[in-house]
């Protein structure tokens, strides 16, 4: 069950190290926040499900950010009646968010191509309308669902617990330990690594080779007799679990659910995490996550006088003019740099960034031959 071949040994060792050391390399990025950091995780988990579905079976679905909704509203409710503790939280989220994807697919994989994705869209916008307008009494609409300290949190109360965060209000927790600063990175960290493993046998496994088998001709394994059915619906779910965890974990580090998690923008990021990273690969979607994530957080951040300080070693009438220039990629601007890496990465590297280090290792290789 936990067997992994050397390669995948090493390839899991690897990543545990560089996404548990995340706090030292990123630094000189500017990044090591355990806020941001938490973001790289917890987007890279719903990555690496998202890839899943995409990667290995070739359904693009528009409407993921439905499951990272529902993910966020069981946890907030399970901290608001059940108990601050994360456990129930995560094991509810992944459930429901399960049983949510096991209806959508149901319905959405009777299509394939762009009606399968047309199809997803209509019901993320549905579900986001729902919990907008409709669901108020369950989701709070556009205020969100908050918590209070009248909340009844039935086991809390029963064992006496209390875990009150800086403003007041009960802060998640796991087995009483506060689930905040680096406490939190380091849970996220670790189901990251889970989630990896997870996705390396699943890619392994006979199964990831019949949904390999589906996005390669779909059409000859059915006129073979294979049932391809339950395989892309089992993907499908499998997929909107990974999405609903990311959604349980976003309520663990901020404990507020609300509709916006699931417009069509936050589908829309998961899918081009994927592409820009490199569809089908494992490590691939990790790394797009964790670039858009860096520009979404880090280079919007970057304003004017930034710029002025960084080229102040130019003369007056070079450095206005390269700070005015470059103004217009970063700060509100930080979408066109975006856009042009995601343009170059389509058109020189459809594979993603995975695809362009591997070209560039070839080529290194090539060379050391030569010089052989």
């Amino acid at each position: 069950m936990f067997y992994l071949s050397r390669t995948d040994r090493l390839k899991l060792l690897a990543f545990a190290a560089v996404v548990l050391l995340m706090p030292i390399w990123l630094t000189p990025l500017g990044a090591a926040y355990p806020g941001l950091m938490q973001k790289f995780a917890i987007y890279a988990i719903f990555a690496i499900g998202f890839n899943i579905l995409f990667g290995l079976t070739g359904y693009l679905s528009f409407g993921h950010a439905a499951f990272l909704g529902v993910g966020s509203y069981t946890a907030v409710w399970s901290f608001k009646l059940l108990t601050m503790d994360i456990l129930p939280a995560m094991i509810f989220a992944v459930i429901l968010s399960g049983l949510f994807a096991l209806v959508i697919g149901f319905f959405s994989l009777r299509r394939t191509g762009i009606y399968f994705s047309i199809l997803t869209l209509a019901f993320a916008q549905m579900s986001y309308s729902l919990a907008y307008s409709v669901l108020t009494p369950i989701t709070n609409g556009e205020t969100g669902l908050l918590l209070t300290r009248n909340d009844p949190r039935i086991i809390d109360s029963a064992f006496g617990a209390a875990h009150v965060g800086a403003e007041g209000l009960p802060s998640p927790t796991l087995l009483g330990v506060p689930m905040s600063g680096y406490t939190g990175f380091y849970l996220c960290a670790v189901l990251l690594i889970l989630a990896f493993f997870i996705a390396q046998k699943i890619f392994a496994s006979p199964f990831g080779l019949a949904l390999r088998g589906i996005k390669s001709n779909q059409t000859r394994m059915i006129y073979t007799g294979f049932n391809t059915k339950p395989y892309t619906l089992a993907a499908f779910v499998i997929s909107g679990m990974f999405a609903g965890l990311a959604g349980g974990l976003l309520a663990v580090t901020d404990p507020i659910a609300g509709a916006e998690r699931m417009r069509w923008t936050e589908s829309g990021n998961i899918v081009l995490m994927t592409i820009l990273g490199g569809v089908g690969t494992l490590i691939g979607p990790v790394i797009g996550a964790w670039v858009i994530e860096y520009f979404e957080n880090i280079f919007s951040a970057i304003n004017k006088n930034i710029l002025n300080q960084t080229f102040d070693f130019l003369p007056d009438g070079l450095q206005n003019v390269i700070v005015t220039i470059a103004s217009k990629f970063v700060g509100e601007g930080w979408h066109l740099t975006l856009g042009l890496l995601f343009v170059l990465i389509v058109v020189f590297l459809p594979g993603g960034l995975v695809e362009g280090w591997q070209k560039l290792m070839a080529r290194f290789r090539g060379k050391g031959r030569d010089k052989k």
